[in-house]
C-alpha cells in the first residue's frame, strides 16, 4: 500500500498483520479521493481506521488534522508507525471502540470537515442504528461524510446521499447535509 497523492506521495505504508484488518485498496482510495476533492484545511474523523490509509491520504493532501479511532492494539501501532514513518503532524490516534468514541466526540459537540468510516462489513447491521443516531451530528453543516461498505450493502444514514459507487467487493457512499 502507498500513499496515492500529495506531500507523501508514493511512500509506502504499514498494515496491521494478520487478517482482521481489510485496508482500503491503492485504486478505493484513489477514486474516493478523487469524488472528494480538496481537503485543504480540513479536520478529519477517520473511524474504524484500521492502517489509518484513509486519514493518511487525507493528511498528505493537506488536511489540517485527524483523528484516527482503532480498537485493535496492532492496528494502532501500525497507524503510529505510518505517522511516525510519513512525518504527519496533526493528527490523534485513539485506540478506542469506534461506536463509543463516536458518541464521546458528539457527546463534546466535535464536528469534523471529513468523516471516513470503514467498519467490519460483517458488522454493519448491527452498527447501523447507533452509526445513524451519531455520524450526522459529528459532521460540520459543509462537511462530507465517506461510508466504505461491503458492495452488496447500500448504507443507510439520515444524511443526503451525494454518490454512491461500486469497487470490486466495495462501495463507497459519500453524505452531505
Amino acid at each position: 500500500m502507498r500513499i496515492i497523492a500529495g506531500s507523501r506521495k508514493g511512500h509506502t505504508i504499514y498494515a496491521p498483520p494478520g487478517r482482521d484488518t481489510r485496508p482500503t485498496s491503492d485504486r478505493v482510495r484513489e477514486n474516493t479521493f478523487n469524488l472528494i476533492g480538496p481537503v485543504d484545511g480540513a479536520s478529519v474523523l477517520d473511524l474504524f481506521a484500521g492502517s489509518g490509509a484513509l486519514g493518511l491520504e487525507a493528511l498528505s493532501r493537506g488536511a489540517a488534522s485527524a483523528v484516527f479511532v482503532e480498537a485493535d492494539r496492532d492496528a494502532v501501532r501500525a497507524i503510529e508507525r505510518n505517522l511516525d514513518k510519513l512525518r504527519l503532524t496533526g493528527a490523534t490516534v485513539l485506540q478506542r471502540d469506534a461506536l463509543q468514541a463516536l458518541a464521546a466526540e458528539v457527546a463534546a459537540r466535535r464536528k469534523y470537515d471529513l468523516v471516513l468510516i470503514d467498519p467490519p462489513y460483517d458488522r454493519y447491521d448491527e452498527m447501523q442504528p447507533t452509526l445513524a443516531r451519531y455520524l450526522p451530528d459529528v459532521l460540520a453543516d459543509d462537511g462530507l461524510l465517506v461510508f466504505e461498505t461491503s458492495a452488496r450493502i447500500e448504507p443507510q444514514l439520515p444524511l443526503e446521499l451525494r454518490t454512491s459507487r461500486r469497487y470490486g467487493s466495495a462501495r463507497v457512499a459519500l453524505f452531505e447535509r
